[in-house]
């Protein structure tokens, strides 16, 4: 299994005289990004992801403090094989919900306890999360992080992904435009 990644803008958490991380006085800006390979190193036009990730890194370095949490979980969990073989059922009409489903896991298998583990480590307690999920939120909650506000990551839709978000906001309530 590839390592977690978190990389970090301007100290996220707050030291004392010792260099221990104590306590957080403020939220910072954070993004807790699932990998995404076809999307954020292959620029795939299938999802946002490529685009939710530089948006992310952009904000977070505008507001000269933060975090990205780069979790190694591909495909909502399933791993890049499994999820290019989801690829090929999303092209005989299935949903990337039904897609993942058809090949025997769940909609979304992912897990955000390593992600709230390391946003603690970081000495971050309370969060401004750049996400368009609401399961995002929940989880980190019941993990301990506080998320004081939400900001979503709006992405444009295109011939090759309108589907895709139709589908993460009709079937997972993801924050996307109206007219989807």
């Amino acid at each position: 299994m590839e390592p977690h990644l978190a990389l970090c803008k301007g100290g996220v958490g707050d030291l004392d005289d010792a260099g221990n991380v104590t306590r957080q006085t403020e939220p910072v800006l954070v993004r807790v990004h699932s990998e995404c390979m076809t999307g954020d190193l292959f620029h795939s036009q299938r999802c946002e992801c490529g685009t939710q990730l530089i948006s992310a890194m952009r904000m977070i370095e505008q507001a000269g403090r933060g975090a990205l949490v780069y979790l190694r979980q591909e495909g909502r969990g399933i791993g890049l094989a499994a999820k290019l073989h989801a690829y090929k059922l999303q092209e005989q009409g299935f949903d990337t919900v039904d897609a993942n489903i058809e090949l025997g896991f769940l909609a979304d298998k992912r897990d955000y306890g390593i992600g709230a583990q390391i946003l603690r480590d970081l000495g971050l307690t309370s969060v401004r999360i750049l996400t368009n999920n609401p399961k995002k939120v929940s989880r980190l909650e019941v993990y301990g992080i506080k998320v004081v506000e939400q900001i979503p990551l709006k992405a444009t839709p295109g011939e090759h992904n309108i589907d895709y978000l139709r589908t993460k906001k009709n079937r997972f309530g993801h924050l996307l435009d109206e007219d989807l």
